[in-house]
Order: structure tokens, then C-alpha cells, then sequence
């Protein structure tokens, strides 16, 4: 065994054993779209004295953070997000009008003694106002505020009878404050000797000063008790906000999606049988193509899932829907690798049979290295794209499209080869090659070299039928419009089940009576209803999911989302910037990498394939939200892919035959790389598939917009790339590549397993 082998070996083993050990000991993290949850998007504005900024957002979090944890739900998480916005996740909670109730209000808490006219006029400071049974009371300067206050929590007296109270402990000025303000309504009778609490301009409590109180003492110890007719959900929020104190700048609730336990289980599930049976037929396709060697790159491809998932635990990135399914499909595309690295092998060995399969292989898995690279590295491009200018769970799909791509750079260029290499080199494979899989170039590719169709002679046929589907696409576009979802229009998507089946224009009929005649309602995915309107406040949510319930029974809510209408706006701006900067981006890299005419030619193409997978959703009517725009990426990434492989082959050929006409160049390139093409669409396509057809609304509308991806960028790769190549090299003066010079390993006699010969 060479040195490098050695090192590959020994690579292999500790990637796999580290992987396994961060597998099964380190749970995943599961988004709130999965585990089910509430999350709310919360943006601080600007105070009379105060301007919204980082410093002033991270004070407001701390007081938000003192709230959450008042309330007592477990394993909350509050995180800044750029300048002015917090990110609230709050796991298991489905109702979220309590947290948003108390998140949202500025909660300006203050004492004040009670003086003794409530009909005289309000001196400098003074202000009158109806106490907590709607008497009118004058209420003195404040003598406390909510900065004096160090904890509030709820208690309830079963034995003493005085039913819930807020114990509060002050803190700094805040106790001496109490005492004296207690001190002197000590000394008052009746109702004088209150001190009324007042928050946000309403009084909440204004217990009187009990008699054990002495005059001119005042209540010490630097604590006390609110008591009141509070009910147990009223005092938890009284004493969340009392403890929380006052937010030094406003904020406004921009974001708030709400998903049931249960539609995130089941996308689990959904994707888990997805992935299961996408392995198992994409295995069972590469076996039946490669043999020997197919088996044993669908070894390593279930050791890709095993290295991804580690990676994706160890880093502790948060596992969302549309990252679930970037996480399932990525499996379908890291068979790639192993199909560029089989096809050249078999080409190597066609061309030299007596060097052996492991020379051939070897040589394979050299020369198919550029390709695979340049490949990865433009669907790197596309996850990193979805990171840095998507938005929500949109963002983890990006994580696991990058962590899969690097995924399957181990699994094929590392575990497959490993595999692959101390196997077929054996010497019964040696003798009998027929198993291996690798040694023929496979009958797609006989009966092409055999007719050798002269493609790019209509190549201008082949650009017309792309123009006239991009003008289909467009006319889509215009006529029919593009569904924008609740995540670019802002406005608010609610989706409930209910215990019986309701008929779809049964359940408009009931919204409409319910007071909501704008409202779009539609079925969604096989019983349940949504419901989608532009404003729409939690009790008006509570009004229409009673009013499904009369006609339903028991109606349980499985989703709710709600954008506002300035983020709508940014994140439908933030979706253009991506796809502009995509194509940007994968222009200069591929004019970078090859030439500018094949770096124009891909990125045509990229167009093309963007536009119809577009116009097809225009004229189905299908949602363009955050997980197409996902998809879209993806598809931006693979018609790259595909595009690469090709000019890459090219370019091969072109230094190997500098004098003959680009456009047979070309030809031929496209021709060899066809059955990679197919082999390589086919392993996602099984995925995709399994996805389509399992996975609920949103990851099927995900798995549609791949399939036509997949299948447009595929042609687009031969019919409308290839011929725009082929058309700009009539504008550039640049010479033919040069030649590679690749040294070809030696055979090995299969009778030593360490000397060459």
C-alpha cells in the first residue's frame, strides 16, 4: 500500500469514528418549525430620547429576557438579529397572545401615593385616574419606578384566603423608596393609606398600607406584597412585567409564526421515509449501473448521511423544514462525485485495459477532481447566498446544503475511494473486470460515440426552442402573476385542523360569517384549511378558528404566520438581491475558472432555467415564499453544476485538439458527459420524488420546483449553454487551452500489494 493510501485510509477511519461519536452523543437541534413552537420577530423603535440602535436593543433584550423567563417557558432563546431586531423562540407554546401581550408592551411601572380628594384638580405631577374597580382616584407625583425593582413572582395563599399576589424584592433606591411612601400613608386613614401601582398609564393594584403598619415607619426590609381580585394567568403576567421593567425604547412585533408539534412530526417523519427510500432507489440505480463499484459507492453514500448529520450536530446548527429537505436532497446529489470519478475511470480503462482497474480508477478519481470541484463550489456559492441573504428558516436550508456538499466531498473523493481502490485492485476483480463495473463505457455512451450526432450543427433550433419557452415562462409571469406568499406580502397565513372533514367553500362560508369577507381561504395538503388576510390580530385568529370549529368540530391550530408589511417588502427585496448577486457571483467565478464566453454562456442558461422554473409555478398558481426561493437557489447551483461539468470536458478536449473547429470540440464534450448527466439527475430525481410525493405542502411545492429544475438545467447544459459557448467564442480572440499534462499511474501487479512495476 503507497503512502498516499495509507493516509487515506487512516482519514477514512477517523472520519467516520468522529462522526459517529458526535451522532450518538449529541441530539440534533430541531427548529421551531419542527418541534413545534412560537417564534416572534420583534423590532425596537426610536424614543422620544432614546434612539433604537445596538446598544439600546441589547437593553431591551435583557428586559425581554426577564419577561420570557417570568412566564416559565422552558428552553427559551432570545437572539439579536442585525441593529434593531430580537428573535424570540419560544418552544411548545401555541397560543402566543400571552407572550407577544408581554413582550410588546413598554410596561413604564410606577408607585404613587394616593392623596386624599379624588375630585380636586391635579397639582404639577399629579394625575387622576380610575383605580383597579374604576373609582376615580388623584394620585401624587411617582415615587418608584420599575428600574427599583429586582424580582416580582406570582404566589397564591391557599390557606390565608387572599388568593393570588405578586411578591416584589426591590433593589438599590427602590426599598428606601417603598419605606418612605408606606411611611406616610401610614399615618392617613381609609382609603388614603393606598399606594396606587400603576403600569402603562393604567392603575393595576392600590393595596392600602395594613394597620400593623406604624406611622411615619413604613414598610421595611426592602420587599413587599401586592394583593388584588387577580386571576392565576393575570397575576403571572403582572408579575412577568413588573420584573421584566421598563423597555428603555418600543417595540413592534414584525414576525410571528406559530407551528403545531404535530406538522412538524410529521415532516420528520415525511422526510425520513423520503430519505430512506431516495437512498435505497438511488442505490439500487447506481448498482445496477456501476456493479461492484456502484454497491460500493452506496456504502459510502449511507456513510455521507452519517458524516453530514455529525457535522451538522457538532456544530450545533438548528435542523429547519426547509433544511430537512436541503438535507435529504443533498444525499441524492452526492452521488456525483462518484459518477464523475466511475465515468472517467471507464473511459481510462477502455483506452488502456492493461493497466488494471485500480490505474484506471485511480486515474478517474485525478481527473474528474476539477469538475467536482468547480461543481461543489458553485452550489457553495448558492448555499452561502441563501445564509447571508435569506431570512428564517430559509437560512438553515443554506447550512445543510453547505454541510452536504462538503459531506459529499468526503464520501466520494475519500470513503468511495478507499473502498473502491482496495477492492477493485483485488486480484479476482482483476481477472474478472466484467464485475466491476468499469469496464466498458456503458451503452449510452457506445451508441453515442457510435452515431456521433452533430448537435451544435442546429444549434440555432436548439436556442429558439429555449427562447420560446423563456417567452412562455414570461408570458406566465405577466398574465397569470406570481402568488407571493405571507412571507414577501406581509399580511398573516393561519392553518387549522379540524376533527371532521369540512367541504372548502363550507369553510369560506363560515370565515365570511365570521366577519372576514377578504380573506383567502383554501384546502391545505390533505383536511386542513388556511386562511390568509392582510390584518388579522390573535383574537380575530381565535374568532375564525371557533367558527370552523361549529362547522368541524374541535379545531386544533397547526400554523400561523405573521409578517408585517415593511418586512414583507425587505425580504421580497432581500429575494431579488440574491438571485441578481447569484448570478453575479457565478459569472465571475466561471469566467474566472474557464472562459468568459463559457462563464456567459452557463449563466444564459442559469437564466433560462430560473425563468421557466418560475413561469411554471406563474400558471400552476403555486406559492413563491422563502422555500421556493430556496429551491430556486438550489436550481441557480445545480444548472451551474451541470454547465461545469460540461465546459469542463471541453476544455479537456479543446487542449487536446487545438486545431479543430470549437464547435466539434464542443459537440464531443457534450456527447461524453451525457451519461453523467443522466446518472447524476437520476439519483436526485429519486429523492426529489419521495419528497413530492410524502412530505406536506411546503417540501412538496420544494421537490416540484427541483424536478423541473433538474430537468430544465440538464437540457440547458447541452441545448442552450453549449450553443451560446459556441456562439460568444465568435467574439473573442483568446487562443485554444492547453493541454493537461497527466502522468497516468502504473499498473500494479496484482500480485504485490505495495510494488509498482
Amino acid at each position: 500500500m503507497t503512502r498516499a493510501n495509507l493516509v487515506r485510509v487512516v482519514l477514512a477511519f477517523a472520519v467516520l469514528a468522529g462522526s459517529l461519536y458526535f451522532a450518538l452523543s449529541q441530539p440534533a437541534r430541531l427548529g421551531l418549525d419542527l418541534r413545534g413552537g412560537t417564534q416572534i420577530v420583534l423590532e425596537t423603535k426610536d424614543a422620544p430620547n432614546v434612539k433604537a440602535d445596538r446598544e439600546s436593543t441589547d437593553r431591551a433584550k435583557e428586559v425581554l429576557e426577564r419577561r420570557v423567563n417570568a412566564l416559565g417557558v422552558a428552553e427559551s432563546s432570545m437572539t439579536r438579529s442585525g441593529e434593531r431586531r430580537i428573535i424570540v423562540e419560544l418552544p411548545d407554546v401555541q397560543d402566543p397572545t400571552q407572550a407577544a401581550g408581554a413582550l410588546g408592551r413598554t410596561a413604564q411601572l410606577t408607585a404613587h401615593p394616593v392623596r386624599p380628594d379624588p375630585t380636586a384638580k391635579p397639582a404639577k405631577g399629579e394625575q387622576a385616574l380610575p383605580d383597579e374597580q374604576g373609582q376615580p382616584v388623584l394620585l401624587g407625583p411617582p415615587v418608584l419606578t420599575g428600574d427599583g425593582v429586582e424580582s416580582a413572582s406570582a404566589q397564591f395563599d391557599a390557606q390565608g384566603g387572599t388568593g393570588w399576589s405578586v411578591n416584589i424584592k426591590f433593589r438599590g433606591d427602590g426599598g428606601r423608596a417603598w419605606e418612605k411612601v408606606t411611611a406616610e400613608a401610614a399615618c392617613k386613614s381609609g382609603h388614603d393609606r393606598r399606594v396606587a401601582f400603576v403600569l402603562d398609564g393604567k392603575v393595576i393594584s392600590s393595596p392600602s398600607v395594613t394597620e400593623q403598619v406604624a406611622c411615619g415607619v413604613g414598610i421595611t426590609g426592602g420587599a413587599t406584597q401586592i394583593t388584588g381580585s387577580f386571576g392565576p394567568e393575570e397575576v403571572k403576567e403582572l408579575s412577568a412585567l413588573i420584573q421584566g421593567g421598563s423597555l428603555p425604547v418600543p417595540v413592534q412585533i414584525i414576525e410571528q409564526r406559530v407551528v403545531g408539534p404535530t406538522l412538524g412530526a410529521e415532516a420528520i417523519e415525511a422526510s425520513a421515509w423520503a430519505a430512506v427510500i431516495g437512498v435505497i432507489l438511488t442505490g439500487l440505480f447506481i448498482i445496477f449501473v456501476y456493479r461492484l463499484a456502484g454497491f460500493l459507492a452506496t456504502i459510502a453514500l449511507a456513510c455521507y448521511a452519517l458524516i453530514s448529520y455529525a457535522a451538522l450536530v457538532a456544530m450545533g446548527a438548528t435542523l429547519t423544514l426547509p433544511g430537512l429537505a436541503g438535507f435529504v436532497l443533498a444525499i441524492g446529489m452526492a452521488i456525483d462525485a462518484n459518477v464523475l470519478a466511475f465515468e472517467r475511470a471507464r473511459e481510462e480503462y477502455a483506452h488502456a485495459p492493461k493497466r488494471g482497474l485500480g490505474s484506471a480508477l485511480t486515474t478517474g478519481f485525478t481527473k474528474a477532481w476539477s469538475a467536482i470541484a468547480d461543481s461543489n463550489i458553485t452550489t457553495l456559492l448558492a448555499g452561502g447566498l441563501l445564509f447571508f441573504l435569506a431570512s428564517g428558516p430559509v437560512k438553515g436550508f443554506g447550512v445543510t446544503l453547505a454541510i452536504g456538499v462538503l459531506g459529499s466531498l468526503v464520501s466520494a473523493m475519500l470513503l468511495s475511494r478507499v473502498l473502491t481502490e482496495a477492492v477493485l485492485s483485488r486480484r479476482v476483480v482483476e481477472r474478472h473486470p466484467a464485475l466491476s463495473g468499469l469496464n466498458g463505457v456503458g451503452r449510452v455512451r457506445r451508441l453515442l460515440d457510435r452515431r456521433r450526432p452533430d448537435l451544435m450543427k442546429r444549434r440555432a433550433l436548439w436556442l429558439s426552442i429555449s427562447g420560446v419557452a423563456v417567452l412562455l415562462a414570461i408570458t406566465g409571469i405577466f398574465a397569470r402573476g406570481l402568488n407571493f406568499g405571507v412571507e414577501f406580502t406581509g399580511g398573516r397565513l393561519v392553518e387549522y385542523s379540524t376533527s371532521k372533514p369540512v367541504d372548502i367553500d363550507t369553510a369560506r362560508e363560515a370565515v365570511v360569517k365570521a366577519g372576514f369577507p377578504r380573506a383567502v381561504v383554501q384546502a391545505s395538503g390533505k383536511d386542513d384549511i388556511s386562511v390568509r388576510t392582510e390584518k388579522l390580530d390573535n383574537a380575530e385568529v381565535t374568532k375564525i378558528q371557533n367558527a370552523l370549529a361549529e362547522r368541524g368540530g374541535p379545531t386544533t391550530k397547526e400554523r400561523d404566520e405573521l409578517i408585517g408589511p415593511s418586512l414583507g417588502d425587505e425580504l421580497r427585496t432581500k429575494a431579488l438581491i440574491a438571485l441578481a448577486v447569484a448570478l453575479l457571483v457565478q459569472l465571475a467565478y466561471l469566467a474566472f475558472r474557464f472562459r468568459w464566453t463559457f462563464g456567459a454562456g452557463a449563466v444564459v442558461a442559469m437564466f433560462h432555467d430560473v425563468a421557466l422554473v418560475t413561469g411554471v409555478f406563474a400558471w400552476l398558481g403555486k406559492p413563491i415564499d422563502g422555500v421556493f426561493l430556496a429551491a430556486l437557489l438550489t436550481v441557480i447551483g445545480y444548472s451551474v453544476n451541470d454547465s461545469v461539468v460540461v465546459f469542463d470536458r471541453i476544455r479537456e478536449l479543446w487542449g487536446e485538439r487545438r486545431d479543430a473547429p470549437f464547435a466539434e470540440v464542443a459537440n464531443l464534450g457534450a456527447l461524453q458527459t451525457v451519461p453523467r448527466t443522466v446518472n447524476t439527475g437520476m439519483g436526485a430525481v429519486f429523492i426529489l420524488a419521495a419528497l413530492a410525493i410524502l412530505g406536506g405542502d411546503s417540501l412538496t411545492d420544494f421537490a416540484i420546483a427541483l424536478l423541473i429544475g433538474i430537468g430544465v438545467g440538464t437540457y440547458s447544459s447541452v441545448f442552450t449553454a453549449t450553443p451560446l459557448a459556441v456562439f460568444f467564442e465568435r467574439f473573442t480572440k483568446a487562443p485554444a487551452p492547453h493541454a493537461k499534462k497527466l502522468q497516468r499511474p502504473a499498473r500494479r501487479d496484482p500480485h504485490d500489494s505495495g510494488a509498482v512495476i
